[in-house]
């Protein structure tokens, strides 16, 4: 595994106007060190974190040695939003003070001291892919590629309305992450998927997908604490909450970056059609961004299911023989 670095980032000032005494910002760095390939960002997804190659990385399918983001071509660096707890006890408690525009600065601010103030690719998944879109809004001609997958610039009602349902269940369950994941499984996967997968099978009188739920129920509840649920979970309703119709056309009308939205046809949580609005309300006068569905039965998670139709959707992107004007940090 990479080894885990760690910033301190002090009186970091958020968008309520409050001010943070200390954030420890942890991150990994895989593949060639800094300054001597182009770099890549990627920003986790709610559950997720830093480890994302190797023999436990969550997302090694994709980002790996001779993998479509080749360790022997790129730089990647993954941060932690801070609070979510791999790597400390470091806790947030006041978590609907945050954003994800709070998270964007926080991990430039971390760029910026590792210098690193250019980046190849940057990508994300769901919540993830959120926090790459407030990241670009804020560095509009620092990045060549943005890569949002299975997410939007802003969270719609129906995203807000899961959210809200969430934070109840966290906030007034016995048994909060369990359940609170358990009912997010539900938006994860698609209805087709799940009815595929278990066929009202039963184990000792109990529907499978029953012992399914519980079982990640508990795998959750062991692994991810309450605190870091609540902040990850809050953080997917303020997608964009400061990004209005003319904050959104003042950034086409700035950015240089080429924008690929992966969207996927089955997704519950960010929906296909949002994707949808915003390439056709954007692509006939910016002509850098681009629409691509991965088609699916798995829902939301496909994003981390899908390798092979992911890979062939990035791997234009990521093949220096083709990419050309590569730059990177020295």
């Amino acid at each position: 595994m990479a080894d885990i670095h760690k910033i301190d980032v002090f009186n970091f000032k958020l968008e309520t106007e409050k001010i943070v005494s200390y954030l420890p910002l942890s991150y990994q760095v895989f593949g060639p060190p800094l300054g001597v390939a182009p770099v890549v960002v990627i920003n986790h997804a709610l559950t997720g974190n830093s480890n994302i190659s190797g023999e436990k990385g969550w997302w090694k399918s994709i980002v790996d040695y001779n993998k479509v983001i080749d360790l022997n071509l790129f730089t990647v660096i993954v941060f932690n939003i801070p609070g979510n707890g791999y790597t400390d006890s470091f806790q947030i408690q006041n978590y609907q003070d945050f954003s994800t525009r709070d998270i964007a600065k926080i991990f430039w601010e971390g760029l910026d001291t590792i210098d690193v103030h250019e980046i190849f690719a940057l990508l994300g998944g769901s919540l993830g892919g959120g926090i790459a879109w407030e990241m670009a809004f804020l560095r509009p001609k620092a990045i060549k590629y943005v890569i949002p997958i299975a997410s939007n610039y802003k969270a719609n009602d129906w995203l807000i309305a899961q959210v809200k349902i969430q934070d109840d269940i966290l906030n007034h369950s016995a048994f909060p992450v369990e359940d609170a994941r358990k009912q997010a499984m539900m938006l994860y996967r698609s209805p087709l998927a799940i009815d595929l997968k278990f066929q009202k099978e039963q184990i000792k009188g109990t529907y499978a997908v029953e012992k399914w739920l519980d079982f990640h129920g508990q795998t959750l509840g062991i692994r991810f604490s309450l605190s870091a649920y609540k902040l990850m979970n809050h953080l997917l309703k303020t997608i964009g909450q400061f990004v209005d119709d003319v904050a959104l056309e003042s950034f086409f009308n700035e950015t240089t970056a080429v924008i690929h939205q992966i969207t996927i046809d089955s997704d519950g949580l960010f929906m296909a059609y949002e994707n949808m609005n915003l390439h056709q309300r954007f692509s006939t006068k910016y002509e850098k961004l681009f629409l691509h569905t991965l088609n699916s039965v798995h829902g939301h998670d496909a994003f981390l299911i899908e390798y092979e139709q992911l890979g062939q959707l990035l791997l234009p992107i990521f093949n220096l023989k083709t990419t050309k004007n590569v730059s990177y940090q020295s």
